[in-house]
């Protein structure tokens, strides 16, 4: 057995109570140590003197106690004033025994580290120091290296960590392999994978100056590394699922063109040239991997029921999943509309469907008389079999996880048969992202937007004009036309979310008398927004008061104005999103945002927003202006997770790596996999769900 997958129990020191702490950090081998890097590093390689310190910086020093007392009114603590002879420095101690009162005295000599901070009367003074008594003619106690400070969890020691990882590094030494090709590391003048380690995590100090160097260069090295097995992984995903095999499509160009009939617009360029790639990919024996990205708006949607239309010509079935149950009763309502005159039989499947009718449509699924089923997480429960899956679609997929996408996926598999999978966002990612994020796709974008679309016209007001826009909305409504009022909070709680919404609500109801409102929460019941959203949508209300739950799914071509209360606590995808629900008819419409205060990142974010309509160009916008670790978000299973990668520091390198990933596949063929090995215990993408 390799060292690098021993157990952490296997060092010394570490017994079930460290272990099991050691597993909070997800560091259950020694390969994971490894790869746990430093947040920060302390200087002990240095004494510095007493009047060179500088404030919130940790420092060692070492000095004569001049002065001791213990404060005994207010907050109990032990002062030391120390001297080196160029100044003094004061240390306090509010946690102290008779180990230090008995130690710490007049005359003694202490060598200490801490950081510095300005305390009363203008001193300098460390709280807590570590310290140990001296004698004044003993050599200056220095580290050889910077000390490292490493992501931690309750309990576990920086001490314990460091020797955790000094001992891993002892007894793996010999399997830190280069795997890298020697041109790789020559071309970006790289040391080697080992001595990489060595630098991170006990980085040796010839000068100040080469730190950072040679700290960071390491660091870069690693990341490199990593980003270049991330794209492996994608990679050889993709070559694997070449080896399934997945039910040929043949176009049905007779059904096609009766479909397209039945529209009352013509499909865009962009539409028929993503239409045209995915029945490429359908016509082939092996499994489609496609996403489709399209700015809010662009027909996505139609995209995809062009697609499904095709597997059930072919006698397939369909399964389409989406991540709430407003968004698919939205498609419900779509696609039943489309495919009626087709007599195609759907199935929706969310949690609110039960009993008899639950079981009815089950049935009817597994023996294959329902052609398309279309629904949320209820998809994958294992009671849902389908007959003959041919093609599974998941829109806005970046919200499920990669278990619940395999699960759906699985029900498909017959023998060597998998469906063909399109894959659908209507958050645009910006390339270089897109790159590692989606490397084992194949990647469509629809780039235009149906000719009659205007642009949204976005104002960013502030809320002492909230009488002002509240004004604007009742002229608007006795033009006949509809708006939505979006309640926005920090906290990510449907209970919070809905008593913003509902205190909004009572305020407007009261305010407008005349104007008939809803109100939509995520606390309510399907059932219940259903009725809402239906009464909206059929202009029974004028103005629909909603959280972000409506950011997907809501289609009301009449509603031409938004206003969204609080938008500097959104990100930009989302205010894009909240957008795109309006500017779907034929007039002017209008977001209005609604701010309360405007630091500096929400003001340019707002200015984003005001000056551009393209999704594109807003998540490139969005990339320069908060960097790539933030655009990423929140990381949901399945997702891009790195160990080493900063995205801020080494987003220059996400170009260069599928080249330098292609090379290393070309050069050294027989160290793909324990690249791969080396950095991810399993790889995680699409094709091998």
């Amino acid at each position: 057995m390799s060292s690098l997958k021993l157990s952490v129990k296997s060092l010394k020191g570490v017994g079930d109570k460290a272990a099991a702490r050691l597993q909070k950090l997800e560091l259950n081998t020694l390969q994971d140590l490894l790869l746990h890097l430093p947040l920060r590093y302390e200087d002990r390689t240095r004494l510095f003197a007493i009047n060179s310190l500088e404030v919130d910086k940790a420092s060692l020093v070492r000095g004569r106690i001049e002065h001791v007392a213990i404060q005994t009114t207010g907050r109990k603590m032990l002062s030391c004033h120390i001297s080196d002879g160029t100044g003094i420095l004061i240390l306090k101690f509010f946690h102290y025994s008779t180990v230090h009162t008995n130690a710490l005295k007049r005359g003694v000599w202490v060598q200490c580290f801490g950081e510095t901070r300005w305390g009363f009367n203008n001193c300098i003074e460390i709280v807590h120091p570590e310290y140990q008594v001296i004698n004044k003619f003993d050599a200056v106690i220095t580290e050889n290296a910077l000390t490292p400070i490493y992501p931690s969890t309750e309990g576990l020691y920086q001490k314990d960590l460091q020797k955790f990882i000094s001992q891993a590094l002892t007894i793996c030494d010999s399997e830190l392999i280069e795997y890298l090709p020697e041109s790789v590391l020559q071309q970006f003048g790289y040391v080697d994978f080992r001595a990489a380690l060595t630098q991170i995590h006990s980085p040796k100090l010839e000068s100040k100056a080469g730190k950072k160097f040679t700290i960071n260069s390491a660091l870069q090295r690693l990341a490199h590394e990593e980003l270049i097995v991330h794209y492996l992984t994608m990679r050889t995903a993709k070559q694997q699922a070449k080896c399934w095999q997945a039910p040929v499509f043949s176009p049905n160009k007779k059904v096609e063109k009766a479909f397209l009939k039945t529209l009352p617009f013509k499909l865009t360029g962009a539409q028929l040239r993503v239409i045209a790639e995915i029945q490429s990919d359908c016509e082939r024996a092996q499994p489609m991997l496609r996403l489709v990205q399209g700015d809010v708006g662009s027909g996505k949607t139609l995209v995809a029921a062009m697609a499904a239309l095709s597997a059930i010509s072919n006698s397939y079935q369909v399964a389409l999943m989406v991540p709430t149950e407003l968004l698919a009763e939205q498609h419900n309502r779509n696609f039943s509309h489309w495919f009626a005159p087709f007599n195609f039989k759907i199935l929706f499947l969310t949690g609110q469907l039960k009993g008899k009718a639950r079981e009815q449509g089950l049935r009817a699924l597994a023996t294959g008389e329902i052609q398309l089923a279309i629904g949320t997480h209820a998809l994958f429960q294992e009671q849902v079999q389908f007959q003959n899956l041919g093609l599974v679609i998941i829109d806005e997929q970046h919200r499920f996880g990669v278990d619940q996408r395999s699960a759906l996926l699985n029900k498909g598999e017959q023998g060597e048969m998998r469906p063909h999978q399109l894959v659908m966002t209507a958050t645009p990612i910006p390339r270089t992202l897109a790159m590692m994020q989606y490397a084992d796709l194949d990647v469509s974008i629809i780039d235009e937007l149906p000719p009659n679309r205007k642009p949204v016209v976005t104002r960013v007001l502030s809320a002492q004009r909230r009488d002002e826009v509240i004004a604007k909305i009742n002229d608007w409504v006795a033009k006949k036309n509809q708006a939505y009022w979006v309640c926005t909070l920090i906290e990510e709680s449907d209970v919070l979310q809905g008593e913003a919404a509902e205190t909004s609500f009572k305020m407007l109801v009261k305010t407008l008398p005349k104007v008939r409102i809803g109100l939509v929460h995520g606390r309510m019941k399907a059932t219940e927004k259903e009725v809402v959203m239906t009464a909206f949508k059929n202009h029974e209300l004028d103005l629909l008061v909603a959280t972000t739950v409506i950011e997907v799914g809501v289609d009301v071509p009449n509603a031409s104005l938004m206003v969204i209360e609080n938008p500097e606590r959104l990100g930009l995808s989302q205010l894009h999103q909240l957008r795109g629900r309006v500017g779907r008819g034929d007039s002017e419409s209008y977001c209005l945002l609604l701010y309360s205060a405007l630091p500096e990142m929400a003001r340019e974010r707002l200015s984003i927003m005001r000056e551009h309509n393209d999704g594109f160009v807003i998540a490139e916008k969005d990339l320069e202006l908060r960097g790539a670790g933030e655009v990423f978000g929140t990381r949901q299973k399945g997702q891009l997770r790195f160990k080493t990668v900063n995205p801020e520091m080494h987003g220059h390198l996400f170009e260069t790596v599928q080249l330098w990933g292609d090379y290393v596949a070309t050069a050294v063929p027989k160290n793909v996999q324990p690249l791969i090995e080396r950095w991810l215990d399993t790889a995680v993408n699409y094709a091998d769900v």
